[in-house]
């Protein structure tokens, strides 16, 4: 191994722990989502805002700032400063957690700068994915803001936006990461490539109608499967005008348009597995194939069970994180298919 590549390994190790934290983070404003803490605080201090109330003057001050919001009169009316904490703690928890990826990233990003480690087409990607995960921070206060007007909910439209750019952050710094451990080669077994990317850009669209189904709480409607309220669609599925804001408005539509999306990706990754196994290379293609197929298996399980639990917290949470793992897997499986060499190629 050389010098470059001994450096592009350690690069890529702190990548991967940086993509790790993105997941903890993702997973993290999930449960704040459902704990309906989201909205606890309302005020933002990107400079200041890393330490808590720290006695019972500046925790009634917080609290009296909250008393005013939305959610406080319509949904949490009489809340003691008690509940009121354990909700704030949620919330608190993953501002500071973002906070902290930005140093993760920024210190040895510059470290690795000072010196010269870094080649330099990868340069500017890695100084873009820190100016996204800036604006990701913009983008969930923005969210917030949503939900501290007139309605105690943040849009929907806002919170799939916050999500989705938090998922591409952590799938393009995850592919970087895997370049930088791998040697890149040629090769690219055609064949899985072309069943590689639909799948993946179905699990993106899954995710995404995802978040629409979370700022909706349309998961919490027609808790049976695989009929919804006794048939096969949905009674009502287009009451709004226009017609193409049923698809991201209207509850029914969009628990029903991530039911389809779901079972679609279900399908297509288990037909990849079928038709392109046998003439997969051995090793890293062929194993992150089968983890894949066992992978979106259990991802449709857990989304049947919290549908039809009515939404627990440790359900969701959990689904949230398949979601994510299931994406990673279907990441590393394209990158290997990237670099494997075709049975007979020489």
């Amino acid at each position: 191994m050389t010098e470059q590549q001994t450096r592009n390994r350690i690069i890529a190790w702190w990548l991967f722990l940086c993509c790790a934290m993105v997941f903890s983070m993702i997973v993290l404003g999930g449960l704040t989502r459902l704990t309906g803490s989201g909205l606890s605080m309302v005020e933002w201090d990107p400079i200041f805002g890393i330490l808590p109330p720290l006695n019972e003057a500046e925790w009634q001050e917080v609290f009296d700032k909250y008393r005013g919001s939305p959610e406080y009169l319509h949904v949490n009316a009489g809340m003691s400063l008690e509940g009121f904490k354990s909700i704030y703690w949620y919330e608190f928890a993953h501002r500071l957690f973002g906070r902290t990826i930005g140093t993760v990233f920024l210190l040895p990003f510059l470290f690795f700068l000072w010196r010269g480690w870094i080649q330099r087409p990868l340069i500017p990607k890695l100084a873009a994915l820190f100016v996204l995960g800036g604006l990701q921070g913009v983008l969930g206060w923005y969210m917030v803001m949503s939900g501290l007007v007139d309605r105690p909910h943040v849009s929907q439209y806002r919170l799939t936006a916050h999500l989705m750019l938090a998922v591409l952050i952590y799938a393009w710094m995850f592919w970087l990461a895997l370049d930088l451990y791998h040697n890149r080669a040629d090769h690219r077994w055609r064949a899985g490539v072309r069943f590689g990317w639909p799948a993946l850009g179905l699990i993106l669209l899954t995710i995404a109608s995802g978040g629409l189904v979370a700022g909706l709480k349309a998961g919490l409607a027609y808790n049976t499967f695989p009929l919804m309220d006794g048939r096969l669609l949905p009674e009502v599925m287009f009451p709004f005008e226009p017609w193409w804001r049923n698809f991201f408005d209207h509850v029914a539509t969009v628990q029903f348009d991530h039911r389809l999306l779901a079972l679609t990706t279900f399908s297509v990754i288990l037909l990849g597995w079928l038709l392109t196994r046998p003439g997969l290379p051995p090793g890293r293609a062929r194993l992150s194939l089968h983890l894949l197929a066992l992978m979106a298996l259990v991802q449709v399980s857990l989304g049947i069970a919290t549908l039809l639990h009515q939404v627990p917290v440790n359900l969701a949470s959990a689904h949230q994180a398949g979601a994510i793992l299931l994406l990673t897997l279907a990441i590393i499986h394209l990158h290997a298919l990237t670099q494997a060499a075709p049975p007979g190629s020489d």
